[in-house]
């Protein structure tokens, strides 16, 4: 029997250039984002417009989380209590949290067998619920038809808000996720492709929603110290009328991703790396269904998710207590409680109980597992064979036998 000794949780240690640098904020005692010197542009102002330059957009506003990020871009879009909110069935708490949070209410739309959004559900829902704004949820790195996707917004008057918590480099038809909608928010938490612990962007290119959305995230007035921000005449009217949400990165937080954001397309392409290997030793099973990447689809592959269609509940378990046994981690999208990160649209009970017989189907044999980069390119290949080894012991009479 095959037995994996990594950990899926152990990322990347921050290297020395980061650790200097953030030493460097520490010794300076200014860690707020607005205590800088005369003339001095501050690590999150240069974050900021590193940031803006790598993902192509004009204006970049640095926040304390994702989900911050998503609020303050639904504010700024001006959501108002009682909006309808669409989003994917398939996302994490955080999205439907974030709608909840600024009054509104989501309205799930179905996903497909390649976890991506369904078009045609969400064509049908753009023309009966009344929604003008979509919180687009990339999940787990899979971007759909993004120019499907926008004509059918566009027909209906909807505004969408991009969340690239897990998309954060990867391309349709060579744009950036992030840039296709009129705000796009990303995630540097510790799972994620910028490892601040906490943290996140807000991107765009309309200089009334990055003035509203600066405001909102507690400037105090001094809105001209951002280092991709619009002209200040931009905040003339909104700085009287837009409250202050108190949600500001931090320099020390700046000066630990300002490095990371340097080697990003270098961490890009070694996920990727992983996630074939790992799809390749799958992809010999009949039962493990992968989800199909588009041609004009550029993933980052930092997790990877597969479906086991023919299993029951209990034999999704029993491929839980398995693997673990052989010291691979899978989580299970399935669950009736949620665990981890692996809650679903019946565990978000703030919000209106939906029917999603398509999404329920989909998850119900949904696995998922994280691929930090302290993974070698061998230990994606021995995971892959627990895994593996872990379908055979649930029930080798029901797949047969493959060569291992």
């Amino acid at each position: 029997m095959k037995v994996f000794q990594g950990q899926f949780t152990q990322q990347e240690p921050i290297s020395d250039a980061a650790i200097d640098a953030a030493v460097a904020v520490l010794k300076s005692g200014r860690i707020h984002r607005y205590n800088t010197l005369d003339g001095e542009l501050g690590e999150v102002a240069q974050l900021e417009a590193e940031y803006a330059a790598w993902q192509g957009t004009q204006f970049c506003l640095a926040v304390t989380s994702g989900g911050q990020a998503m609020q303050i871009a639904m504010r700024a879009l001006g959501v108002q209590y009682g909006d309808v909110v669409l989003t994917n069935a398939f996302t994490l708490a955080p999205v439907p949290g974030a709608i909840e949070a600024v009054g509104g209410v989501a309205r799930y739309v179905e996903i497909d067998e390649n976890l991506r959004l369904d078009l045609g559900d969400l064509a049908n829902k753009a023309k009966t619920s009344g929604a003008k704004f979509l919180l687009l949820s990339h999940m787990r790195g899979h971007l759909c038809d993004m120019d499907a996707l926008m004509q059918i917004c566009d027909q209906h008057g909807i505004a969408v808000i991009e969340d690239c918590a897990h998309t954060m480099g990867a391309k349709w038809n060579a744009t950036r996720s992030g840039s296709f909608g009129r705000v796009g928010c990303f995630s540097t938490q510790t799972y994620k492709h910028l490892n601040s612990g906490e943290g996140g962007f807000l991107c765009t290119d309309d200089p009334e929603i990055i003035a509203k959305a600066t405001i909102l995230s507690g400037s105090y007035m001094l809105y001209g110290r951002h280092g991709a921000g619009p002209d200040a005449s931009a905040y003339d009217e909104l700085k009287y009328l837009t409250p202050n949400c108190s949600a500001r990165m931090d320099a020390l937080r700046a000066a630990i991703l300002r490095p990371q954001l340097a080697n990003i397309e270098d961490s890009i392409q070694r996920w990727n790396e992983r996630y074939d290997t790992l799809a390749q030793v799958l992809s010999t099973h009949s039962a493990v269904a992968l989800p199909v990447r588009p041609q004009q689809e550029s993933m980052v592959g930092s997790s990877l998710q597969f479906r086991v269609p023919a299993f029951s509940a209990s034999q999704c378990e029993a491929l839980l207590t398995q693997a673990a046994k052989q010291g691979v981690e899978i989580k299970w999208f399935g669950r009736a409680e949620p665990v981890g990160f692996t809650s679903n649209h019946t565990s978000w009970r703030y919000m209106p109980a939906q029917t999603l017989p398509t999404t329920d189907r989909l998850l119900s044999t949904l696995f998922d597992l994280r691929l930090p980069l302290t993974f070698s390119l061998d230990d994606c290949q021995l995971i892959g064979e627990v895994i593996l080894e872990a379908l055979h012991t649930v029930d080798a009479a029901q797949f047969g036998s493959i060569s291992l």
